[in-house]
C-alpha cells in the first residue's frame, strides 16, 4: 500500500469515508490521474502535472480538495473556496453526504481540461 492509500486509511471518521468516496470518484472521472503521497497529503497528478490534493483538517473539521487550476474554473464557482488564492480553489467537505457528484465531476472535468 501507498503512503497516499495509507494516509486515507489512518483517518478517523467522517474523514476516512469522504476521502475513500473522494478517491473513487476521481478514479471513476480520470483513471489515468496517478495518486502519489506529496506535501504530506494524498495528491493526484494527472498527465504528470500536479492536478488536485486531499486534505483532512481536523482542525477545521472538513476535507479539502485542492485543484491546482482551480482559479480558472468556471463552473460551480459558488461551491469554490478560493480564500485569498489566485491559481487554486478547493471543494471542501464536512460530510460524505455533503458530497454532489455532478458538482465534484463538472469541476474535476473542467479543471483536467485545462491539461
Amino acid at each position: 500500500m501507498n503512503p497516499a492509500e495509507n494516509y486515507i486509511l489512518q483517518q478517523p471518521e467522517p474523514y476516512k469515508s469522504i476521502l475513500l468516496e473522494l478517491q473513487v470518484l476521481v478514479a471513476h472521472l480520470l483513471p489515468t490521474a496517478e495518486l502519489k503521497y506529496k506535501y504530506r497529503i494524498p495528491f493526484y497528478y494527472y498527465k504528470g502535472k500536479p492536478f488536485c490534493y486531499f486534505n483532512a483538517s481536523h482542525k477545521k473539521k472538513f476535507v479539502d480538495v485542492g485543484i491546482v487550476k482551480g482559479g480558472e474554473i468556471t463552473v460551480h464557482t459558488s461551491h469554490l473556496v478560493t480564500e485569498k488564492r489566485k491559481k487554486m480553489a478547493s471543494l471542501r467537505y464536512k460530510n460524505i453526504k455533503h458530497i454532489n457528484d455532478k458538482i465534484f465531476f463538472d469541476v474535476l472535468k473542467e479543471a483536467a481540461s485545462f491539461y
